[in-house]
Parts: C-alpha cells; structure tokens; sequence
C-alpha cells in the first residue's frame, strides 16, 4: 500500500530529511548574498528606512543565535539576519497556537516561511517572518531528529547528523512502505483526550514498532459524521497531535522516527455512522507501523 501525503505539512519532514548531515549543500550552492560577508555592528532598530530586499519562500534549514539559513523549494540558499526589529508573526493554527507575535527561539530547522527582507551593509534582514501555526507544532515535533547550526565558517551543520543520516539511507523511496501493523485508539464524541487504555495501547504499539528494524510510524487522525466538515477537521487533526505527543513524551518515540500527521475527520470509516456503535469505531487515531519497501525482509 502506498502513502503520499500531499498536505503542505508534509513538506517539513521531509525537507528535513533532505537536508545534508554535512555543510555540503551551503557550499555547494552560492547565496545571493554573501554569507562570509563581516557586518560591524547591529542593524538599525528602525528598518523602515532600508532598501526593500527580495521576500524569501522556504524551509529554515539551519539557524545560529541572529541569522537563519532559508532553503527555497528550488535548493537555493540565503541567509538571513534575524534582528530585534524582525517582526516573527504566526497564524493561528489548530494546536491553540494563537499569538500573533513570537520570539526568535519559534525559528525552528524545518519550518516553512516567508520573509520579507530589506538589504543592509551587503547583506539580508528580515523585516517580517511568516508561518502557520499548524507548521510550527510540527516542525516542534521533529525537532531533535533535525536540528542543525552555523560553524564557525558559517556552514549549515547537523547536530544529530548520524541519527539523520542513517534515516535518509533507509528511506530512498520515502512514499512506498510496507504496513507492518494498525493499532487503533478511540475518544469520546469531540473530545480529543486519551482514556488510560489508549495510552497503554499506544505504548504497546511504539515498543512492537522498537522491536522490528527501520520502523517508522504514520498517525492519522478520524472523526464520526457528527460536526461539521471544517469542525471535524479540527477535531481529527487535534487527536492526530495528541497522539504524536503521547508517543515521543510517554512512550519515547524518537521525533525522526515519526511520519507527519494527518486529519482525515470523517472520510474513510471503519463502520457505518448511522448507529452510535459505528460512530464509535470512526472517532479513532490509527497508528500505523510502516517500513520501506526498500529495505522490508533485509
């Protein structure tokens, strides 16, 4: 059976899985603006004033303590500075995440974003940073199978470059795999918390899943007819996160061992949600244990 998620979300994971476990790709691929360039000093607290600079569309590949490195869907690198006057925006997202203004430290490898640039002493600042809220839980979720930073030549490194690696050389044909197993845990109507069985469930699930060798795990999230369409949506895609959470925070589910998760709300029912025993089966979460084809049976 095959899985191609087409959700924007999906392109966090693996983007970040793309990423080199080395400062290859930095070196390999020239910036529009020079990143050894030496810039004395901080950018002005007002940068109003500055020459409007290109607006910039990507996944933050990397990041040190006042710059981030944005890779665009075509490979191509540009850094940035992050100033104090860079304004951090996100939109509220399904996760509660509802603060329009953030600080740098919601800058996370992985993250799509927008940034709209002004140009000072040779190089980029950000004026504005963009991105939804749903993308910054899960580029949070994923964050230690992916975070990178800046040597000191300014290359892109990874801090967990063996963990990441070893991910990428086992998933050469990342949207085929072989399902393994399905475990399945059931909530209330509209209610997205865990009864004490589902987590044990789902423990169960992450320690069968460790037992078998280059195992990941897919999490999709479901909801009966009852709700809207937009409601369910919501709901389903809530549970999904739940259930990631539980996983990697109870069960020690490694981040980079984990699918992006999906909300389908009410498409694909186990049963018929013309009775209250069949809308019980389809407010579930399928945990599905996944392993490539590539490598199933080596």
């Amino acid at each position: 059976m095959t899985f191609i998620s087409r959700r924007p979300g999906a392109f966090i994971l693996f983007a970040a899985l793309a990423m080199p476990a080395t400062g290859g790709l930095f070196a390999q691929q020239q910036d529009p603006y020079n990143p050894d360039i030496t810039v004395n000093g901080l950018p002005p607290a007002d940068l109003s004033g500055l020459n409007e600079g290109p607006e910039i569309e990507g996944f933050i590949s990397a990041r040190g303590d006042d710059r981030i490195q944005v890779t665009s869907p075509d490979g191509t690198n540009t850094l940035v500075i992050v100033a104090a006057a860079t304004e951090i925006r996100s939109s509220k997202g399904i996760f509660g995440i509802n603060r329009s203004t953030l600080g740098p430290d919601a800058l996370l490898n992985g993250l799509p974003v927008t940034v709209k640039t002004v140009q000072w002493g040779g190089a980029l600042v950000a004026n504005q940073i963009r991105f939804r809220g749903t993308d910054l839980k899960t580029a949070t979720m994923i964050r230690s199978g992916t975070s990178q930073k800046f040597n000191e030549q300014g290359a892109a490194i990874s801090e967990n470059a063996a963990a990441t690696e070893a991910l990428r050389g086992r998933l050469g044909d990342i949207d085929k795999y072989n399902i393994k197993s399905t475990t399945n845990v059931y909530f209330d109507t509209g209610k997205s918390a865990l009864s004490a069985s589902a987590k044990n469930d789902l423990c169960a699930a992450a320690a069968e899943a460790e037992a078998m060798d280059n195992a990941l795990l897919l999490v999709v999230g479901y909801t009966d007819s009852t709700g809207s369409e937009d409601v369910n949506q919501v709901l389903s895609e809530k549970r999904a996160g739940r259930v990631v959470n539980y996983l990697q925070q109870a069960c020690s589910w490694k981040p980079y061992r984990m699918l992006t998760p999906t909300g389908m709300a009410e498409a694909d029912p186990m049963a018929s949600n013309d009775t209250p025993e069949g809308k019980a089966q389809n407010r579930r979460v399928s945990v599905n244990v996944l392993v490539s084809k590539g490598v199933d049976g080596l």
